[in-house]
């Protein structure tokens, strides 16, 4: 095979940069153009009481070094991979031992922190999905990716840029429209009541929700139905009652009022919402059961404990489909990688264990998908102290449904001379796309084949939706 073109990474990543702009104006179009599908799409079919989904996003943000989460044990690639990392390589002893079902031949070790992660996987209730990347078609190795005729993502290894592509999984565009977004657009007709968005932050505003008819709805973890809405005055005010009434009257006015400017009258519809929303998280939280799960301190754990709560009572909010989103960040470690992930990384696992427990007890843990996303790998060689930007990586997902105890996709060869190896830092070209991801999680969550091409608008360069099978085959 010839190697590498010798091309300078600036060269590539501007060429990069060039070959997506071409096609951004046509793709801008073609979103908006996807909602015709929306309004002449079928609508799905809802099944009994119980058919109830829903999905949890969590952005690991930052890029996370997942060549240390998931580690080959086999006696050559251990050997190949405690030399290409030097001193961010782990240990025998740092590695908990999985027997991945679907590799033989090769065995695999995961990061010692994740205990939780590691008996979720032995149980057959997660599983991983290696060397995943943004992709806008499909780049068989590194020949392939320097000879010029293929599209590559725009501002490859930049924050800004695949944080937002994990998100959009439109490479080619800075689209603001995101896969959470799209896939309930062409899902909402699947929740009965349209006070409440089937998608809920508690992250905030973010890319992944936003819909080009449908908005997230952000929440706080600590939230209650008494601290919902407008801070109360303070119990001791001789006239709390009345100001409460009158704030409230206020607000009502102006939220009923007809404006004949376009931004304020849009303004006050947005706001009319956000109220009825309230009243009714309100009254549903009100109604939430006992979880008797305890959930850890750590801020993404009591994310995931309200998540826990809100789909506890989903019946009372009218969603048969839900999206959840946070965000996990911290993870650009350019220096202390093994410090760090000491640290973070039993965060994420006791996390993402609470969570499915939570759901084992209210027997939904078949209904729930939990997955990460990140904004790419790191290289796998050091800078010295820590790891860089770098391309393809893993990611996991768990729950009841999951096929687990499983790496799908495919695990690189760690050498830096494997054919997908972009340069001597140890940069993986992806060998599965965020499509094939999202249109599997999309056709379980209720989306049909004629949906796919909205909700991931380059899934026909990976995914052909008369296949008869599976993008992955992630799911039992």
């Amino acid at each position: 095979m010839s190697r590498k073109k010798n091309i300078s990474r600036r060269q590539f990543l501007g060429q990069a940069s060039c070959a997506a702009i071409g096609s951004t104006a046509f793709l801008s179009t073609a979103l908006n153009l996807g909602m015709i599908n929306t309004a002449a799409a079928r609508p799905h079919i809802i099944g009994n009481n119980g058919d109830y989904k829903a999905m949890v996003c969590i952005l690991l943000a930052g890029g996370a070094d997942s060549f240390n989460m998931l580690v080959p044990q086999e006696a050559s690639e251990f050997a190949d991979y405690q030399a290409v990392r030097g001193s961010l390589a782990l240990g025998t002893s740092d590695l908990l031992g999985i027997n991945p079902t679907n590799t033989p031949g090769r065995s695999f070790g995961i990061h010692n922190g994740m205990t939780s992660v590691k008996n979720l996987f032995d149980a057959g209730n997660l599983s991983f999905v290696s060397n995943i990347g943004t992709l806008i078609e499909p780049i068989i190795d590194v020949d392939d990716l320097y000879s010029g005729s293929k599209q590559i993502p725009l501002g490859l290894y930049s924050h800004a840029d695949q944080i937002m592509q994990w998100q959009t999984s439109v490479p080619q565009s800075r689209t603001a429209v995101g896969v959470g977004g799209r896939m309930a657009d062409m899902l909402k007709d699947m929740c009965g009541i349209d006070g409440v968005s089937m998608n809920i932050s508690l992250d905030g505003k973010n890319r992944f929700q936003a819909g080009n008819t449908v908005i997230e709805y952000s929440i706080a973890n600590n939230a209650t139905p008494d601290n919902l809405g407008f801070e109360a005055p303070p119990t001791w005010w001789p006239n709390r009652g009345y100001l409460t009434q009158s704030r409230g009257q206020v607000v009502n006015n102006m939220v009923e009022d007809v404006y004949s400017n376009i931004f304020q009258d849009t303004y006050s519809s947005l706001t009319r919402q956000t109220v009825e929303s309230i009243d009714l998280f309100k009254s549903a939280l009100s109604k939430k059961p006992a979880i008797p799960v305890t959930f850890s301190e750590a801020r993404l754990s009591q994310d995931m404990r309200m998540m826990a709560e809100i789909i506890s009572v989903q019946q009372h909010l009218g969603n048969n489909r839900q999206i959840f989103f946070t965000t996990f960040g911290g993870w650009d470690h350019h220096d202390e990688v093994l410090l760090n992930q000491g640290r973070m990384l039993p965060i994420l696992s006791n996390a993402m264990g609470e969570f499915y427990q939570a759901m084992e007890v209210l027997g939904l843990e078949n209904d729930v998908v939990t997955f990460t996303i990140s904004d790419f790998a790191r290289t796998l060689t050091s800078n010295g102290n820590g790891s860089d930007h770098a391309w393809g990586g893993n990611q996991m997902i768990m729950g009841g449904a999951i096929d687990g105890g499983n790496i799908f996709g495919q695990y690189p060869n760690i050498a830096l001379n494997d054919a997908l190896n972009i340069d001597e830092r140890g940069r993986f070209v992806p060998t599965t796309s965020v499509d094939e991801f999202y249109a599997e999680l999309a056709l379980w969550f209720g989306a049909s084949s004629n949906d796919l091409s909205y909700i991931l608008p380059n899934i026909g360069n990976f995914y052909s939706y008369s296949a008869g099978s599976p993008p992955i085959g992630m799911f039992v």
